[in-house]
């Protein structure tokens, strides 16, 4: 289990890694990153390039037991940015612990398998580090997602892909990770892990999970948090729905009580599958144009930024299985006052 500090830095494209000296004049080396966190301006769906490139470019600086976790789009007014999370000599008061999965399968992906997975290094890396789950406020989770090719494959084995549509692959992704968080932290019975993958119904109140094409294996990052150590603190909840900003101002408020400094806000983002917010009817499941994952970030991330004063925060789309559903969860990591 690693102390740790959080740092975020804004960029420029998806190919900057300018932020590598804003680490090293907080005092930091490229050896102490273990995650980089990051939101790029792509569109966040199956082809955007940009989390790939992000990936690629920040694979080669840091050290390779890190993990990257890219996600696209920054609709409205978020704004595109790397996260920090480093190895800090001190006992902060935040931990972590990082690890990866086996490289999935492509009929694997979005299955049980999938979940299991992802239930079994979860719980490796509680058991290595000493995490207890009850000072686990988020498990944030970079997975694989379907492409035309993988399906292909799958098919010429005799296999049945868990579908044919690679957008929906990404929230199945999504889905099967989030419901691999919950077992391992006892939110979920691992008992009902099949009818819970048929029902779409269970959730993890502490699941961040997102989907990309540039990876095969599943990225994992713990984050907890121990008050009795250090001024570095996190805390979590969840939206019930898209709007709910008096989830947000309980965390914020929290803080303000400790005359605390927000050092990142981690949030899920999703159009609310019934089609209606507090029995209002909106379109972003309708919207031909524009992805629903995309309007939901833009709606979140308005609500966040307006609330918090900060616009590089880190906004995902799609929560399957992250929160309830048409909601999501949010995570808060800030610096006590003295």
């Amino acid at each position: 289990m690693a102390s740790i500090n959080i740092l975020k830095f804004g960029v420029s494209s998806p190919s900057d890694t300018s932020p590598l000296e804003g680490l090293k004049a907080a005092g930091y080396k490229s050896d102490n990153i273990l995650a980089v966190i990051g939101k790029s301006e792509g569109n966040g769906c199956v082809n955007d390039f940009s989390r790939t490139l992000s990936s690629h470019v920040w694979g080669s600086q840091i050290p390779e037991s890190a993990v990257t976790v890219f996600s696209g789009g920054t609709e409205g007014v978020l704004s595109p940015h790397i996260t920090f999370v480093v190895r800090d000599r001190s006992s902060t008061g935040l931990r972590a612990a990082v690890g990866r999965t086996r490289i999935l399968q492509p009929h694997e992906i979005g299955t049980s398998a999938q979940a299991l997975e992802v239930c079994s290094s979860i719980r490796s890396m509680l058991n290595e580090s000493g995490i207890l789950r009850e000072q686990v406020r988020l498990i944030l989770i970079k997975c694989p997602l379907l492409t035309s090719e993988k399906v292909e494959m799958i098919k010429a084995t005799g296999r049945t892909p868990v579908t044919t549509d690679t957008y929906d692959s990404m929230a199945k992704s999504r889905y099967s990770s989030a419901l691999g968080i919950g077992i391992a932290l006892d939110e979920v019975e691992e008992c009902h892990l099949d009818e819970a993958l048929r029902s779409q119904s269970a959730w993890s109140t502490k699941a961040s999970c997102s989907s990309g094409a540039e990876l095969e294996d599943c990225h994992i990052l713990i984050i907890a948090s121990d008050s009795f150590t250090g001024n570095l603190r996190a805390i979590s909840g969840h939206m019930d729905d898209a709007i709910d900003a008096r989830a947000i101002t309980r965390l914020l408020e929290q803080v303000n009580r400790e005359g605390g400094q927000v050092l990142q806000v981690f949030a899920k983002a999703e159009a609310d599958p019934t089609g209606s917010i507090r029995g209002k009817r909106h379109t972003m499941n309708t919207d031909s144009d524009i992805h629903s994952t995309r309007h939901a970030r833009a709606a979140v991330g308005g609500l966040l930024a307006g609330l918090t004063g900060e616009t590089q925060l880190y906004i995902s789309g799609g929560a399957e299985g992250q929160g309830p559903p048409g909601g999501g969860p949010i995570c808060v990591a800030y610096r006590a006052g003295a």
